[in-house]
């Protein structure tokens, strides 16, 4: 990839995927969750992930089970952050990142994201938006727009990084610049971002004399 640049006012995070590896737990506890209820946990697997989960189990079971059923998924995920990992390079960037300057949107809830962070050592953001914070999940721009604004940063001069189609759908929806990661979904399946990389041992950032922030695609 051709050496690229982005100048940003905030960078907006997605979690899972992005800054922790947490896909062995969410195989296993949809797994789980799926011999349960007799459903096919690799179709539940191909399109869940980057969304709401109480938005996938709305596809499969009747509305009136799906706020029981989300937070049975919780619990279960709540009780398995053994191998929750930091993905490469995201330690360094986000040590590197100003409070202010950062922000964290997922489809998951904050307390499950929070214990997420926590097991893999990475910060907590001042603002992180969970499905708990928006009435529509992604891939609409609800949660990114929220998460701009409790900044005080137009979204056309943030930079958005994700690793699922349905979270760089947001973003662009959003208005602002979407740098992919391909740690969960290959590369083909990312090419709606305006960059794609293996992960963000490929990018630097430094601070402006402005408060902005450069991030460079090597």
């Amino acid at each position: 990839m051709r050496r690229m640049k982005f100048e940003a006012d905030a960078i907006l995070f997605d979690i899972d995927g992005t800054l922790v590896d947490s896909t062995p737990a969410v195989i296993r506890t949809w797994t789980a969750f799926a011999e349960q209820r007799s459903l096919d946990s690799e179709e539940i697997l191909r399109v869940s992930h980057g969304r709401r989960t109480e938005d996938t189990l709305a596809d499969l079971l009747p509305m009136s089970e799906v706020a029981a059923a989300t937070e049975l998924m919780e619990e279960l995920e709540l009780a398995d952050l053994d191998d929750i990992v930091a993905l490469p390079g995201v330690d360094a960037v986000l040590r590197n990142l100003a409070a202010e300057r950062w922000a964290a949107v997922t489809s998951g809830s904050r307390r499950l994201m929070r214990a997420r962070l926590q097991a893999a050592g990475l910060p907590i953001p001042q603002v992180l938006i969970g499905a708990e914070n928006v009435e529509r999940g992604k891939p609409d721009p609800e949660g990114y727009l929220a998460a701009a604004a409790a900044l005080g940063a137009d979204p056309a001069r943030c930079l958005i990084i994700e690793d699922a189609p349905a979270g760089i759908r947001a973003g662009r929806t959003a208005g602002a610049a979407v740098l992919a990661v391909a740690t969960s979904h290959d590369k083909d399946d990312l090419q709606g971002a305006d960059a794609v990389v293996t992960d963000m041992t490929a990018i630097s950032m430094a601070t402006t004399g402005t408060g902005s922030v450069i991030i460079t695609v090597h």
